[in-house]
C-alpha cells in the first residue's frame, strides 16, 4: 500500500474557486438571512455570518480533498464528517475528459474526469479531480491511458488530425433534436425572465386584440411561423457553436495501439481521450432532418461506457454524410462496415412495418371521428385525410432502413426512420446473443437478434430479421459460441438464409 504521505491535494488556486461555488449554492439561504437580519435590525452581523459560513465550507472542502495514483489504482478521498472514498483499478479506466470552465481557464486549471465504466447510477462511475494545472492534467491523461511510453515529444509528433470543424456545418444545427432542445430551453428561460419582471402583466389583451383586429390571418400566421423559425434556428446555431467551437479529432500513436483525442467548446473547453483498445465500434445516426440535408453524426461504442455518456463518445458533430462516413471508417480501420450495402430483411419484415404503422393509425383515426362526430369533419378533415398517407410513408421508410451484414469483422445493423441508426460493432466486442420474438413475429417467421456488448447502449439490435438469417449471422460472427446449439440444417450464411426465407415457395 502506498504510504499516507503519497496523498496529494488539488492546486491551491482552488481556494479561489470553492468558496465562490459555495456562496452560489447557498444563495437562497443567504437571501433568507438578509431578510431575517433586516427585520431584526442586526443586518451587519447576520450578513457577515451568512457569507462566512459558505466560504469556510469551501475552504474546508479544499483541505479535505485528496487523491493519489498508484501503480495499480486511482483513488479519491473527500469529506470530513461524511468521509467519501472512491477507488478504481487503472485497467478499468475507459475515458479521460479534461474540461475547463471560464473560471478555470482564467486560473490555468482544469477538471479531469476519469470514466471507470461501472454500472453505478449515483455519480460513482467516474472520478473527478477538480482543480489540476493544465499541464499536469494532460500528463495525467497520458499516464492513465498509457500514452506516455514514447515520451511527450514523440507522442506530439504522432498526432494525426482526422477531422476539424468547418464553420459551414452550422447549417445542420436547426435540423437536430439537440438544437431544438437548446432553442426551446433558451425561449423558456427568456419567457420566465420576462414573466419575473412583470413583462407579461404589462400587456393589455384588449389593446392587443384591437391592434391586430385588422390583420389578415393568411398573412399573420405565415409571418409568425417564419419569425419563430428564424428565432429557433438562431438559438440552435448559437448552441451548436458554443458546444462544438474548435472541434478537432486527432489520433495519437500507432493504429490499434494509440488513442483518439477530441477537443471542443467555446466557453467551457472539453478534451476527451478514448483508448483504441476500448473502442469496439461506431454508431452513425441520421435523424430525418439531417438525412434530408445529407448530414449525420457519429459516436464511438466504447467498452465500459454507458449510453448516458454520449458526450464522451462523440467523434463528429452533425456534419455532411461524407465527412461522417470518413471518420467512422478511420475509427473502424475499414470503410466497408459504414458504406457497403446491407442484406435486406425481405417482404415479411416489410409487411410488418406497414402493419405496425397503419393499424394503430387507423384505430386512432376511427376513434377520433367517432368522438368528435361527423358534423365536425369540416374542421378536422385535413388531419384525417393525411394521417394514413403519412403513416404509410413512415412505414415505407422504416422498411427500407432494415438491413444487416457481417463486414470486415464487424456486425452491422441498421433500422429506424425518424432516428435512423447504423451500428457497426466489432466481433471482439460481442459478449453474447439474444433472440427475442413476440407472438406476431413468430407468426411471420421473424425474430429480433440482439448482440450484447459492454459499451454504448449495451446492445446492437437487428430488428425483424428472418430466423435463419439471425442464426446464420450469429454463427458466422462467433461460430464457437453459437455452433454448439445448432443442428446441421441451420448452419447457413446470413446472406443465403435471408434470401431463402423470403422465397415465395418457402
Amino acid at each position: 500500500m502506498t504510504p499516507e504521505e503519497d496523498w496529494q491535494r488539488l492546486d491551491p488556486r482552488m481556494l479561489l474557486v470553492y468558496p465562490f461555488r459555495e456562496l452560489v449554492r447557498f444563495l437562497p439561504v443567504l437571501l433568507g438571512i438578509f431578510v431575517a437580519g433586516t427585520a431584526s435590525g442586526r443586518t451587519d452581523w447576520w450578513h457577515g455570518l451568512g457569507i462566512a459560513i459558505p466560504m469556510a465550507l469551501g475552504v474546508l472542502r479544499y483541505f479535505t480533498t485528496y487523491f493519489r495514483i498508484t501503480e495499480t489504482r486511482v483513488e479519491l478521498r473527500r469529506g470530513l464528517v461524511n468521509r467519501h472514498r472512491l477507488s478504481t483499478p487503472l485497467d478499468r479506466v475507459r475515458t479521460v475528459d479534461v474540461s475547463a470552465s471560464l473560471t478555470h481557464r482564467v486560473l490555468g486549471l482544469t477538471t479531469v474526469r476519469i470514466g471507470t465504466g461501472t454500472a453505478s447510477k449515483d455519480d460513482e462511475d467516474h472520478l473527478d479531480l477538480d482543480g489540476l494545472p493544465a499541464a499536469r492534467a494532460r500528463a495525467l491523461r497520458g499516464e492513465l491511458l498509457h500514452l506516455g511510453a514514447t515520451g511527450p515529444t514523440e507522442a506530439a509528433t504522432d498526432d494525426r488530425v482526422v477531422v476539424r470543424l468547418d464553420p459551414t456545418w452550422v447549417r445542420f444545427a436547426p435540423l437536430t433534436t439537440t438544437g431544438l432542445v437548446l432553442a426551446g430551453a433558451a425561449l423558456g428561460v427568456l419567457a420566465q425572465t420576462i414573466n419575473t419582471f412583470g413583462g407579461f402583466n404589462r400587456v393589455d389583451p384588449d389593446d392587443l386584440a384591437d391592434s391586430t383586429a385588422g390583420w389578415s390571418v393568411a398573412l399573420a400566421v405565415p409571418i409568425g411561423l417564419v419569425l419563430l423559425l428564424v428565432a429557433v434556428s438562431a438559438l440552435a446555431i448559437g448552441g451548436y457553436v458554443v458546444t462544438n467551437w474548435g472541434f478537432t479529432l486527432t489520433h495519437t500513436g500507432p493504429a490499434g495501439r494509440g488513442a483518439w483525442h477530441l477537443r471542443r467548446g467555446l466557453l467551457t473547453t472539453r478534451e476527451t481521450t478514448l483508448d483504441d483498445e476500448r473502442v469496439s465500434g461506431v454508431t452513425v445516426a441520421a435523424p430525418l432532418g439531417l438525412r434530408l440535408a445529407r448530414g449525420a453524426r457519429v459516436s464511438a461504442i466504447v467498452t465500459g461506457l454507458g449510453g448516458d455518456s454520449a458526450g464522451s463518445s462523440l467523434l463528429a458533430p452533425p456534419a455532411p454524410r461524407g465527412v461522417v462516413d470518413g471518420v467512422a471508417g478511420e475509427v473502424l480501420g475499414h470503410p466497408e462496415p459504414v458504406v457497403a450495402a446491407l442484406v435486406g430483411h425481405g417482404p415479411r419484415a416489410r409487411r410488418r412495418r406497414y402493419t405496425r404503422a397503419l393499424v394503430p393509425t387507423a384505430v386512432v383515426v376511427v376513434a377520433a371521428v367517432l368522438l368528435v362526430g361527423v358534423e365536425e369533419w369540416s374542421t378536422w378533415w385535413l388531419a384525417v385525410a393525411l394521417a394514413l398517407p403519412v403513416a404509410a410513408l413512415v412505414a415505407r421508410d422504416r422498411a427500407a432502413s432494415l438491413g444487416h451484414a457481417l463486414l470486415a469483422g464487424h456486425v452491422v445493423a441498421r433500422s429506424g426512420s425518424l432516428d435512423r441508426r447504423r451500428d457497426a460493432l466489432a466481433v471482439r466486442g460481442v459478449i453474447g446473443w439474444n433472440l427475442r420474438s413476440s407472438w406476431f413475429q413468430r407468426r411471420a417467421g421473424l425474430t429480433t437478434l440482439v448482440a450484447t456488448t459492454a459499451g454504448g447502449r449495451q446492445a446492437v439490435t437487428v430488428l425483424d430479421v428472418p430466423e435463419e438469417a439471425a442464426l446464420g449471422l450469429a454463427h458466422a460472427a462467433l461460430p464457437d459460441l453459437v455452433g454448439q446449439f445448432l443442428v446441421d440444417q441451420f448452419l447457413v450464411s446470413p446472406e443465403t438464409s435471408a434470401t431463402a426465407r423470403d422465397r415465395p415457395d418457402s
